[in-house]
């Protein structure tokens, strides 16, 4: 393209110096050739002036009177009646300019001049011209190589941000060129890397929730799978099939919720739902890791709570609570339901250190661990309650406590 840039550029300098070189050049030869004979004219002229007056002054007219009157190079022949004709210079050789003038007394004055003396006139106007011309171009080339390298560069430019998209690093660059046609493709590009890179992360933090909401469902149909294979007993294995059984299908709600939160995130699901089964759900299937743990699960205060939201994702930050009360508290884990105003609210607590002073306010931040994990639990479970109008709170440091809110039935709208 530079290549292709750089010869339209000096075609056109080209086409236009020869039309108007050309043209300037005929008309300059003939302004050239005009002006000689207008000055051999005048010239004839003025000789011819001049003899009349020393003719009637009685004077002499000879060769040394009228030499300094005739331009150099040129030849002047005068021819009075009666008289020896008078030649001043030389003749000249080939192609001539002449002009013939004849005064009142019957003398005649030709005065003439050589081509000679015009084509070197035409030859030196021509060498002007064409050094003009020769200036010309070389002018054209130096704009058309720099106005190429002014628009093949940012064009490289973007070609090698459009690489680095296709290799998979969406960071947008952010140059412009000073070109409106290439600018609007940059920012076009620019937007592109945006979408791209939101893409990516919404993509990664996709994968990150969905291995923090899998892993306590999974990890809880493990065990219940290890407790059927430990026992003989047909009624203990039963129960532990139906429960393992409701946990498959929370596991599944778990995926499809993940999967329609990733493509509409807007999209809600929320529904009136008795509080205490989620609850109890959620003790049945704690309670083994809590005993093997050497540890208490109990559960205190108001029942017959029926709350707004999606079973699934309450049941999902509650053993989220549980699990971070597992692994990272002490003593007793304490599920302690309670009415505030029009909310039902859901309290998590042990009998640990807590959360540390410098991580109080920032514990529901996604890059803020407490000890060795990804700091993504606590996170996940607060955007899982905030989809649906809860919130999630630490209400103590030490001893922790954690609150779910929830809207009550009949305070939806």
């Amino acid at each position: 393209m530079r290549r292709r840039l750089i010869n339209s550029t000096l075609a056109v300098v080209l086409v236009v110096i020869a039309v108007f070189g050309i043209s300037l050049v005929i008309v300059e030869t003939r302004t050239i050739e005009n002006s000689a004979r207008e000055s051999v004219q005048s010239e004839a002229v003025r000789l011819v002036s001049i003899v009349e007056g020393r003719l009637a002054g009685g004077e002499r007219v000879e060769s040394g009177v009228l030499r300094q009157q005739v331009t150099t190079d040129r030849y002047a022949r005068v021819e009075i009646p009666g008289r020896a004709p008078i030649e001043i210079g030389s003749r000249p050789e080939g192609g001539l300019i002449t002009s013939t003038e004849t005064g009142e007394h019957g003398e005649t004055v030709r005065v003439e001049e050589s081509r000679a003396t015009v084509s070197k006139e035409v030859g030196r106007t021509l060498l002007v011209i064409l050094t003009v011309a020769l200036l010309a171009v070389v002018a054209a080339v130096f704009l058309a190589v720099r106005q190429a390298n002014r628009l093949t560069a940012p064009l490289t430019d973007l070609a090698e941000t459009a690489e680095r998209l296709g290799s998979g690093d969406p960071r947008p660059r952010h140059r412009r060129y000073g070109v409106p046609e290439l600018d609007r493709v940059a920012d076009v590009l620019d937007s592109s890397a945006e979408r791209i890179a939101r893409m990516l992360t919404a993509e990664r933090r996709l994968a990150a929730d969905a291995s923090h909401q899998l892993r306590t469902p999974l990890t809880a149909l493990s065990m219940r799978l290890e407790e059927i294979t430990l026992t003989d007993d047909p009624e203990t294995v039963k129960e532990e099939a139906t429960i393992a059984l409701t946990q498959v299908e929370r596991l599944t709600d778990v995926v499809q919720r993940l999967l329609t939160n990733s493509r509409d995130p807007k999209t809600g699901s929320a529904v009136t739902f008795d509080l205490d089964e989620v609850i109890q759900q959620q003790l049945d299937e704690w309670r083994p890791a809590i005993r093997a743990g050497g540890r208490a699960l109990v559960r205190s205060g108001k029942q017959g709570l029926r709350a707004v939201g999606t079973p699934g994702a309450v049941s999902q930050v509650i053993a989220t609570l549980i699990e971070n009360s597992l692994t990272h508290g002490d003593g007793a884990v304490a599920l302690r339901t309670r009415v505030t105003g029009n909310q039902a609210v859901v309290e998590v607590s042990d009998e640990g250190p807590g959360v540390p002073t410098d991580l109080g306010a920032r514990v529901f931040e996604r890059t803020v661990s407490g000890r060795n994990s990804t700091g993504l639990g606590l996170a996940v479970a607060r955007d899982l309650a905030e989809a649906d109008g809860g919130r999630l709170e630490l209400l103590q440091q030490s001893p922790p406590v954690f609150a779910l809110f929830l809207s009550m039935e009949g305070e939806q709208g």
